[in-house]
């Protein structure tokens, strides 16, 4: 396969490419680590969610 005069340009694009989506993709599994080290610290300290309250029960920080 020959892409032709603008190859370079094309593999450059490509690289570019899968570059920022890996760099996207590591943002959001280190995002989920952190996220789920808070959550985990929150109900370590005994916050609880809202979706987790017997019915009608109110509470909070």
């Amino acid at each position: 396969m020959t892409l032709g005069p603008h190859a370079d340009f094309i593999v450059a694009a490509y690289a570019v490419t899968v570059f920022v989506i890996a760099l996207l993709v590591a943002w959001v599994v280190l995002d989920y680590s952190a996220q789920r080290r808070v959550l985990g610290n929150l109900e370590e300290r005994g916050v609880t969610r809202r979706s987790q309250r017997p019915d009608g029960a109110k509470g909070g920080l």
